[in-house]
C-alpha cells in the first residue's frame, strides 16, 4: 500500500480510504447492511494496508434527518483490534445544527455509536452557502477548538458541496487540518475543482477526494470510450483509469472509494499499491482527456447517486431515475435502460408522480434542477 502525508497533520494515510456509504445491503434496503459481506470487505482492506475509514451520521439511513446504520456497523467491523490499526473519520451533520449545544450532542452521540473515545478526523459535513452562516453564528469555531482540546477529536476538517468562491472563504475562515472535495476526470472545474484543490494544498490542508468514480458512472463506458482506452499500451479497467487519474495529482492525499463488493475492494487495493503521483505518461493523460470529452457529449444529468435528495415524499427513487436516464444516452440508447426504468417505476413511483415540492433540490450537493430533469426522464421513458 502507498501512503502520503495528510497535509499539516503530518499523519501518513493510505492513498486509498474506505468510504462506508455504499456497503452491500440486504434486499435493496439501505438500512440493512449485509454484515456477512461487508465486514470481510473492510477487514481485507485494512489487512492490505488501508488505514483510513470514512463514515458519517446519516450514511445507510432513511434520510438525512436521522442517524443511519453506517457508524454502528463501522464500530462492529473494527472490533478485535482493527480500530487501533486505522484512522477513523466521521462527520458532524451540519444541516441539523441550530445551536452550539447541538454540536456537542451529535459529536458525543457519534462517539458512542462508533464505540470510541476519539475520532481521528472529524469533518463538518457538506458545507454550502446555506449551512455555513448558521454554523458560524452557532459557534462552530469554538466547538472545534474545544473538541480538539478535550480530546474528543484529533483533527478538524470539512467536506464541501458548493462554488469555488465559498470554498476559498471557508478554507481561510478557520485553522482547518484537511478538507474533502469531489474530484475526478469529469469534474476538474466542478465545485472546488482543481483550483480549489491547489488553493487548499497551498494552505497546508490535507486533501481527501470523494466521488473519484463519479458514483460509478466512470466505470460504465460507451463503446466509443472503450475504443479510446483500448489504444493504451497498458490495459486497465475503467475504474483503474479513473482512480489513477486522481492519484496522479501529488497534492491529493487520499482517495475515498465507496465499495460495494469484495471484487471492487480487491481491485482498488491492487491499484492503490501501484498508483504513484505523476506516473501517467503523456499518452495516457491524452487518452483520459479523450474519454472525458466523449462522456461530456453524452451525460445529461450530473448526478453522483449520493442520495442526499432522498427520501422523496412521493416515493420517486431520484438517483436511480437519473442513472437510468444517463445510461440511455451514454450507452447508445441501450434497451436495458427502458426495461430498468419500468421495473423502477413499479417498485416505487415513476418520475411523472413528482409534485414539484422542491425538497430534493434543497439538499442536492450538485445543484441539479431535479424537478426539471425528472420531467425529461418522464418524456424519455413514459
Amino acid at each position: 500500500m502507498l501512503y502520503r502525508k495528510y497535509g499539516k497533520t503530518n499523519e501518513m494515510v493510505s492513498v486509498l480510504g474506505f468510504g462506508c456509504m455504499r456497503l452491500p445491503v440486504i434486499d435493496g434496503d439501505q438500512t440493512k447492511i449485509d454484515e456477512e459481506k461487508a465486514i470481510p470487505m473492510l477487514r481485507y482492506a485494512i489487512d492490505s494496508g488501508v488505514n483510513y475509514i470514512d463514515t458519517a451520521f446519516p450514511y445507510h439511513g432513511t434520510g438525512f434527518a436521522r442517524a443511519g446504520e453506517s457508524e454502528p456497523f463501522v464500530a462492529k467491523a473494527l472490533e478485535g483490534g482493527y480500530r487501533e490499526r486505522v484512522k477513523l473519520a466521521t462527520k458532524l451533520p451540519s444541516w441539523l445544527i441550530k445551536t452550539r449545544a447541538d454540536m456537542d450532542r451529535y459529536l458525543n452521540e457519534q462517539l458512542e455509536r462508533l464505540k470510541t473515545d476519539v475520532i481521528d478526523f472529524y469533518l463538518v459535513h457538506a458545507l454550502n452557502k446555506n449551512v455555513w452562516p448558521v454554523l458560524k453564528e452557532a459557534g462552530i469555531h469554538e466547538f472545534l477548538d474545544e473538541a480538539i482540546q478535550d480530546g474528543r477529536i484529533r483533527y478538524a476538517g470539512f467536506s464541501f458541496h458548493d462554488q469555488l468562491g465559498l470554498f476559498k472563504e471557508i478554507v481561510d475562515d478557520y485553522d482547518w487540518s484537511f478538507c474533502q472535495i469531489q474530484f475526478n476526470y469529469l469534474d476538474e472545474d466542478f465545485q472546488a475543482g482543481r483550483e480549489g484543490l491547489d488553493y487548499a494544498a497551498e494552505k497546508g490542508l490535507g486533501i481527501a477526494v470523494m466521488e473519484p468514480l463519479r458514483g460509478g458512472n466512470l466505470v460504465r463506458l460507451s463503446e466509443q470510450a472503450k475504443g479510446i482506452i483500448d489504444q493504451a499500451d497498458v490495459k486497465r479497467t475503467p475504474a483503474e483509469w479513473a482512480l489513477r487519474w486522481v492519484w496522479n495529482h501529488r497534492d491529493v492525499s487520499l482517495v475515498l472509494s465507496g465499495m460495494t463488493t469484495m471484487e471492487q475492494v480487491i481491485e482498488n487495493v491492487r491499484v492503490a499499491q501501484e498508483a504513484e503521483a505523476n506516473s501517467l505518461t503523456e499518452k495516457e493523460a491524452a487518452i483520459i482527456d479523450a474519454v472525458r470529452e466523449s462522456f461530456k457529449e453524452r451525460v445529461k444529468v450530473n448526478c453522483t447517486a449520493c442520495a442526499y435528495c432522498m427520501p422523496c415524499p412521493v416515493g420517486i427513487n431520484i438517483p436511480m431515475c437519473f442513472s437510468t436516464y444517463n445510461d440511455h444516452w451514454v450507452f447508445d440508447g441501450t434497451p436495458i435502460a427502458k426495461y430498468m426504468y419500468g421495473r423502477l417505476a413499479k417498485l416505487g413511483a415513476p418520475a411523472s408522480k413528482c409534485v414539484e415540492c422542491g425538497k430534493c433540490e434543497s439538499h442536492c450537493p450538485q445543484g441539479i434542477e431535479i424537478r426539471k430533469e425528472l420531467k425529461n426522464v418522464k418524456e424519455q421513458f413514459e
